[in-house]
Order: structure tokens, then sequence, then C-alpha cells
């Protein structure tokens, strides 16, 4: 019944920092596919699923800090290369969460971006 999750929506307050985090850091590519919406945002592809980024002021779904806790709301991202994750990230002195040896089997890292939203990425 169900093929997998499609995209995941993130509210973020200032689209500039944003876009200099997911795309100036991390890397990621606009997709294409983003209509002209009345609001500002843009969507990121992963394979089958997508990012959507948000600017909505009255928006509710904000963690409210950027301190990193593995236990609270996020989503993740299954990287090929977790060393060269980890060089960008120290290379911009972005502060991570990192569980080499976590109980899941995988090698984990926690980061949040400008606005509180936590991302893991493993491997």
């Amino acid at each position: 019944m169900y093929e997998g999750i499609h995209h995941v929506s993130l509210l973020v307050t200032d689209l500039k920092k944003a876009l200099y985090f997911y795309e100036g850091i991390l890397g990621f590519k606009q997709s294409k596919e983003r209509p002209q919406f009345d609001f500002p945002g843009v969507w990121y592809d992963f394979g089958n699923t997508q990012l959507h980024l948000i600017v909505h002021p009255k928006g509710k779904a904000r963690r409210g800090t950027t301190d990193l806790d593995s236990r609270d709301g996020h989503f993740a991202i299954r990287v090929k290369d977790m060393d060269k994750l980890l060089k960008i990230l120290d290379h911009h002195q972005i502060p991570y969460l990192n569980k080499t040896n976590s109980q899941t089997g995988w090698h984990q890292v926690f980061v949040c971006d400008p606005d509180g939203n936590q991302i893991e990425f493993n491997a």
C-alpha cells in the first residue's frame, strides 16, 4: 500500500541562511520541479525523496534550539562517504554529534540547520 516517503518539509525563517547551509555547505542541489508558489522556499531531490524548505512565519513546527539531541525530532539521510561529510562539517565549523558505534549498527552524525532543524546522516 505504501511506497515510501515522498518528501520531508521543514520550516525555515531565513531562506538566504538556509540556502547557504544546504547548498553552500552540504552541497545539495535544488530540484527544478518546485512550482511558483506564493511563498518562498526550495526543493531538493534525494533519489525518490524530496526535502522541501518553506518560509512560513506562522508555522509551529520549530524545535526552538540548535542543541544536538539524537532523540529529538529529525530526519535521516543515508550517505556514501561519511569521511567526506565529516571533513566538510569540520571545514565549515559545523557542530555535530558523532555516533561512530551507534546501537543501530550505523555510523550516525547529527547536525542542525540555522533554524534548529535536526538532520541525521548515517552510513
